[in-house]
């Protein structure tokens, strides 16, 4: 018999475990929690990368700055650098990653229909069909065009059940200046979606002006609304 120094592990285990079996052992005692959250994560690792690359370059200026007569300009250099680079290391640390593409690529159901096209794919089609004067399309696709623009830029979030009302309300919240605007948009979506109301031109450019307004405006500051040409 052999006692393990792993924990869980039967004391009523074979002396001689053949290597799969071992390995097995030691492949489940490294997966229990204390090993896993020991672990340094994603955010460790890169922070450690940063600063091993600023002490490499730290050390490179002052083996630069003992040669000769370039020694005042490179340790200027580097008294410049280090509070620079180390103001960047703390940025990383406290706020993650930069977002490149603040736009994160929404696809799902909307309103009860699935929906994979993006905000200004459905924009251009309401702007089509608005175009041919189809304005019942045009809204239904210019509201859908709000709401998952919204989404995209993780404003609004929108799931499969959520009705119109309830995605004006959310938007609300966010956009107060817009409530009254967003909730009559919301009516005429379902008039024209469920009810098979027909649309009408005024109704068209409201949402129009609505959209434009809420489209690139930040949380809690929405622009006046212009008057529909």
């Amino acid at each position: 018999m052999i006692l393990l120094p792993f924990a869980g592990v039967p004391l009523d285990v074979p002396v001689d475990p053949d290597a799969p079996e071992a390995q097995k052992w030691i492949l489940d005692e490294l997966s229990k929690q204390p090993y896993q959250a020991a672990k340094p994560t994603l955010l460790d690792q890169v922070a450690q990368q940063i600063l091993r690359w600023l002490g490499d370059l730290i050390d490179w200026l002052s083996s630069a700055g003992d040669g000769g007569s370039g020694g005042v300009g490179s340790l200027g250099f580097l008294a410049i650098l280090i509070p620079v680079a180390i103001l960047v290391v703390l940025a990383f640390l406290i706020y993650g990653l930069p977002r490149l593409n603040r736009r994160s690529r929404v696809t799902g159901a909307l309103f009860g229909d699935d929906e994979h096209r993006d905000a200004a794919a459905m924009r251009r089609a309401a702007e089509r069909a608005a175009a041919s004067g189809d304005y019942s399309t045009a809204i239904a696709e210019l509201f859908r065009s709000l709401a998952r623009g919204l989404a995209e830029r993780t404003l609004v979030t929108t799931h499969p059940g959520t009705t119109a009302g309830e995605f004006a309300r959310r938007a609300a919240g966010v956009f107060p200046d817009a409530r009254e605007p967003l909730g009559t948009a919301a009516r005429d979506f379902d008039a024209v979606r469920y009810l098979d109301h027909e649309g009408t031109r005024e109704q068209w450019d409201a949402m129009v002006a609505l959209e434009a307004r809420l489209r690139s405006a930040r949380p809690g500051v929405t622009p006046a609304m212009a008057a529909p040409a």
